[in-house]
């Protein structure tokens, strides 16, 4: 790639000194935690912190790796493993909270924080640590950890109500799912979680891993004088493939399955009567009807997650299959 000089200091072309510009134009809008010399040094100046002295290097409690300066969360605990390098390693991170961009030395790639900007580390593929065959190598000082949320009670129960009903539905990510729900005629509100597993308070680790049986979906709570489940459901299987089983795009697993959760009779013979209409018209739907049972909620950060990121679902579209 073509460099460019700029006070004597070589760079990269113009799309990177672009993108550098832009971060720096949002770090100025944003309130940013008071950092010590140390890491702004490594945040702010791109510097590196001395190998196996951060305190992350080999933390194993569960939750979320946050950026030290603006907060976001980056990287999950489950994704984080062993490298043997010095430095905290994920294979992983949370879908658009890191962008990866050229390093000005021409040969590594850079990860920073999305939101703000932060120098976080490198990134490197090919090594063949974990099956993802990804490590983003991440300083300690440029994270701040967030320990997994336990529900202390078991949630309560919406009532359903002559005018206020319930209505559970999955298909993938149930952020991209809750996107669409929430933006319906007649919905009150709705709520991201886990639902048909078989443990108590499951945390978003624990669902991914496959062992819980839970599935991510979605609880709406909607006006009766102003839709009805019918009219929901038929927006439930235009806004995810039906066809898709056990995954939604690239997001795969059972925990990603198709399914409405029924709460009676009633939504269970409309389910049906949908799916039957959709065989009709040639869709092999996989969606599957299970009765519902506790919903547990996910944690605060999944909640609303493209309205808060002000982006819209990269696997979940409306498209129209009943007409």
């Amino acid at each position: 790639m073509k460099q460019v000089a700029i006070i004597g200091i070589p760079i990269l072309a113009a799309s990177v000194f672009a993108l550098t510009l832009v971060a720096k134009e949002n770090q100025s809008t944003m309130k940013h935690t008071k950092l010590t010399e140390l890491e702004k040094h490594v945040i702010e100046e791109k510097g590196t912190e001395k190998p196996f002295t951060g305190r992350f290097v080999h933390h194993k409690e569960e939750g979320t790796y946050t950026c030290k300066r603006c907060g976001e969360p980056l990287f999950q605990s489950n994704s984080k493993f062993d490298s043997h390098s010095g430095w905290p390693s994920f294979d992983d991170a949370i879908p658009g909270a890191v962008r990866e961009v050229p390093d000005a030395d021409g040969m590594r790639t850079e990860i920073v924080c999305a939101k703000c900007g932060a120098h976080l580390g490198h990134v490197f593929t090919g090594e063949g640590f974990t099956h993802k065959n990804t490590r983003h190598c991440v300083n300690s000082v440029s994270l701040d950890f967030a320990p997994k949320e336990v529900p202390k009670e078991v949630p309560k129960e919406v009532n359903d109500t002559p005018q206020q009903k319930i209505a559970i539905f999955a298909g993938g990510c149930f952020w991209g799912v809750q996107y669409h729900l929430d933006k319906a005629q007649g919905v009150i509100s709705t709520t991201v979680g886990y639902i048909g597993g078989k443990t108590e308070s499951p945390s978003y680790e624990a669902v991914c891993s496959h062992d819980t049986g839970h599935v991510e979906a979605v609880e709406v709570v909607y006006d009766t004088t102003k839709t009805s489940f019918e009219k929901l459901a038929r927006l439930f299987f235009e806004i995810h493939d039906p066809t898709q089983l056990n995954r939604q795009g690239p997001d795969v697993g059972e925990q990603y399955k198709s399914a409405i959760f029924f709460k009676d009779e009633k939504q269970k013979e409309v389910a049906k009567k949908l799916i039957i209409e959709l065989k009709e018209k040639g869709f092999n739907v996989v969606t599957e009807l299970i009765p519902a049972t506790t919903f547990w909620k996910a944690e605060s950060y999944h909640q609303n997650y493209y309205e808060n990121k002000k982006q819209e679902p990269y696997c979940h579209a409306k498209v129209e299959r009943f007409n």
